[in-house]
């Protein structure tokens, strides 16, 4: 996910009152910009994308996909879930509640990342919720490690590479990252399921 063009518009999720992506990704992504002494051209050039994007993003005119938003934040030298937390804590608390999880979802695929705030994560663990009709995008995934995860609820159809299945409650999956993939949900129900990845992506 992994979660571009503002990654987090149309169908917006309520998150219970948190601030969302939809309404953060803009002014941080101009506040992490400038105090990393980058020009929009220059962030662009790093990530990979047109210097339009940058501005349009900025100005909360496009959203991002997920994967778009992955490569600008990297040319920022950061992760997606570095970009959207608060200031780590030193000495990070083991718990949160289900309203602590930071949401980095986008385009109504809901992805809730466990552990956000502990610095120096080897593992990174996704609550994820697609809504009927979603899709992470024609723009394959791909990025280095290994993943896996078992739906819960509802049906997902995923692509790695030349393989593609639908998987139900209690099917898994589990790939390398670096195999260009992708998730659609078909059906006309939304599908939870539970991914985790390592070294994380997000």
């Amino acid at each position: 996910m992994h979660p571009e063009e503002r990654a987090l518009a149309v169908n917006k999720i309520n998150h219970g009152g948190l601030d969302t992506p939809e309404t953060l990704v803009g002014p941080r992504l101009r506040r992490l910009r400038e105090r990393a002494g980058l020009s929009q051209r220059e962030l662009a050039r790093r990530a990979g994308v047109t210097n339009a994007s940058v501005s349009q993003i900025e100005q909360d005119r496009v959203s991002p996909t997920v994967a778009s938003l992955r490569k600008i934040v990297g040319g920022l030298g950061m992760s997606v879930a570095e970009f959207f937390a608060d200031e780590p804590s030193p000495v990070p608390n083991p718990f949160q509640r289900a309203d602590e999880l930071i949401e980095l979802g986008s385009d109504g695929i809901s992805l809730r990342l466990v552990g956000s705030r502990s610095a120096g994560r080897a593992l990174q663990l996704l609550v994820e919720h697609h809504p009927a009709g979603s899709d992470t995008g024609p723009e394959m995934l791909q990025h280095p490690g290994d993943e896996c995860g078992v739906v819960i609820s509802g049906q997902i159809e995923v692509s790695v590479g030349s393989w593609c299945r639908t998987l139900g409650p209690g099917d898994g999956f589990y790939f390398s990252s670096g195999t260009p993939h992708r998730f659609r949900n078909l059906g006309d129900a939304p599908c939870e399921l539970v991914s985790a990845a390592t070294p994380p992506t997000f």
